[in-house]
């Protein structure tokens, strides 16, 4: 299978996001806490994401699972975009400034363009 240097760099950007917030979430899940809203239990925000994740970041390291990891990567990037635009408008944003948030949000578009790219791209190659 011929993938090209960009499609290498997607692939490992996202597995590393996908793994390392699975193990964030189990490592230091307190660090979570502002960022979701109150009628969700953290507990259970924690154990989700570690699960979804960490099966994503996998889906994307196997080649034959790797298409419908990215289509879960850009689903979940569309799930979380709620979060970062009510954070953006708190008083106190979770990621400590308003610039912080606007930067997390401008990224969190990115990382949905960049799914929805790397989903298509795939589709066209067999067994990717």
């Amino acid at each position: 299978m011929l993938i090209t240097v960009l499609e290498r760099v997607v692939f490992g950007l996202f597995v590393f996001l996908m793994l390392a917030g699975a193990a964030g979430h189990v490592l230091n899940p307190d660090f979570y806490a502002p960022m979701v809203p109150a009628p969700i239990p953290l507990w259970f925000a924690n154990v989700a994401s570690t699960i979804v994740e960490g099966a994503l970041g996998i889906m994307l390291i196997v080649p034959r699972t790797r298409r419908w990891g990215a289509i879960g990567f850009t689903a979940l990037m569309v799930a979380f975009l709620p979060i970062h635009i009510w954070d953006l408008f708190r008083e106190d944003p979770a990621v400590g400034s308003t610039t912080a948030a606007v930067v997390r949000l401008v990224f969190q578009f990115a990382f949905i363009a960049g799914g929805v790219w790397l989903s298509r791209r795939l589709q066209t190659l067999p067994d990717s």
